[in-house]
């Protein structure tokens, strides 16, 4: 007698779990999905409480380093200008990032073995909330860990030719975003291209879900001292890495 009532009991119990996972899926499948490369100003707007800071003091310590451009990395920046000036605006998205961005990056070089830094190309991330969840892939990160990432302190979004194939802006936000919440930081740089033309951004964390983000003047890679202005702010990031992880 004991042993059906306990087995009824048990059974109950199973049923229970059974119906609290249900629950759980629902629910589960019910949070709205964002993506990276497709979400726009408005739902970020929707997400979060996130404002533009016009004041572009904020940059002044960072563009107004002291870095100096050499005979040989100004001879490389000329040859890449020299190559690629007339295509810039007409490469697809892959032939952009291979044939001007990735020189560029490599001759910064972010990768440190023994501080264990690198720059990561499309990197899987996600944000997940009770609310929300963001992810998708990030064009590319500067980010703690050789195998896999563990902690980004850097983004350029969107290698693209013209913003009317998508506004890069929000989706590097929303990175931006992701990132000092997993992190925990208050401060995150990053940088968004739009066919030749970069700009360098700020977001500042608040409080929770609420930010401040600052964008910069537009720097022409495809002229020469805006290509090494863009060379010395990126130099200057690597630096701050380092100097930050010890």
């Amino acid at each position: 007698m004991h042993s059906d009532i306990e087995l009824k009991l048990l059974q109950e119990i199973e049923e229970l779990k059974a119906k609290v996972q249900q629950s759980e899926n629902k629910d589960q499948d019910t949070i709205p999905t964002y993506q990276y490369s497709e979400i726009k100003d408005a739902e970020l707007k929707k997400l979060f409480t996130i404002t533009p800071n016009l004041d572009k003091q904020i940059f002044q310590p960072w563009f107004d380093n002291r870095i100096s451009v050499d005979d040989s990395v100004e001879a490389f920046l000329i040859d890449l200008i020299t190559q690629h000036e007339s295509l810039v605006e007409r490469y697809y998205e892959e032939d952009l990032k291979a044939y001007y961005i990735i020189p560029l990056l490599n001759k910064i070089n972010f990768f440190n073995r023994d501080k264990q830094i690198r720059g990561f190309y499309e990197l899987p991330m996600s944000y997940a909330t009770n609310q929300f969840i963001l992810n998708g892939t990030a064009d590319f990160v500067v980010s703690a860990g050789l195998v896999e990432s563990t902690k980004t302190y850097f983004f350029i979004q969107e290698f693209k030719r013209h913003e009317e194939y998508s506004n890069p802006r929000p989706q590097l936000l929303a990175e931006l975003i992701s990132a000092v919440e997993l992190n925990n930081w208050r401060f995150i740089k990053g940088a968004y291209i739009v066919g030749g033309n970069w700009h360098f951004a700020i977001l500042e964390r608040l409080e929770l879900h609420k930010y401040q983000y600052f964008i910069s003047q537009q720097f022409d890679a495809t002229k020469l001292e805006d290509l090494k202005s863009i060379y010395k702010n990126l130099l200057f990031v690597k630096n701050e890495i380092l100097a930050m992880v010890g």
